[in-house]
């Protein structure tokens, strides 16, 4: 007898009476469609989960590293702080604002006056706007010898008020006078709106 005979004789009504082959692969088979069924059904999604949930990990753990050093570092981000906002107010105040630009280019001749120099032209240009800061460039032309024209430049720094020299050309006649035509730039402060 062979196999297909065997597999015809067999009573699929009475379990009891099939051949311990024949169980044995239905066994299997039922085993197999469990095992797949379980896999598909229930492991297979807990198993995405579990891939998203360890790389969530991983970066919830860079997050932790990098704030934990953020909280131990506070303390001198604090001071580092405090000594930029004084930097800042200090270098603010060297801004004067729309009110003491009058006074700085008063401050500016008076300077050229005590140098000896004669002031030809004096001409406040217009503003240029940024950020936080407005431009006020000025084109001066002073008249007079070149150490009182190096003086005025040197007092210039010492403004209290941040006062630039730019673009500069000098025309220097017979008797040694020089007239001088000079970009000075000075900075306003302009307060954030709002």
């Amino acid at each position: 007898m062979n196999f297909l005979d065997q597999f015809r004789d067999i009573e699929f009504n009475e379990p009891a009476s099939w051949p311990g082959w024949f169980t044995l692969m239905v066994a299997s088979l039922v085993g197999l469609l469990l095992l797949f069924g379980g896999w598909h059904f229930l492991i297979k999604d807990q198993l995405t989960t579990l891939g998203k949930q360890q790389r969530q990990e991983v970066e919830l753990r860079k997050t932790f590293k990098n704030k934990k050093g953020m909280v131990i570092n506070l303390p001198a981000y604090r001071d580092q702080m405090v000594q930029v906002e004084t930097l800042l107010s200090m270098m603010v105040n060297q801004l004067p604002d729309s009110t003491e630009v009058p006074s700085l280019l008063v401050d500016i001749t008076r300077v050229g006056k005590q140098r000896g120099l004669e002031f030809v032209v004096f001409d406040p240009l217009k503003e240029e706007q940024h950020d936080f800061y407005a431009v006020l460039p000025i084109r001066v032309e002073i008249s007079g010898r070149f150490h009182e024209v190096a003086l005025f430049i040197s007092d210039l720094s010492m403004l209290p008020r941040i006062v630039t020299v730019g673009d500069m050309a000098i025309d220097a006649d017979d008797e040694g006078n020089l007239t001088t035509s000079i970009l000075l730039q000075t900075y306003r402060y302009q307060a954030e709106e709002g």
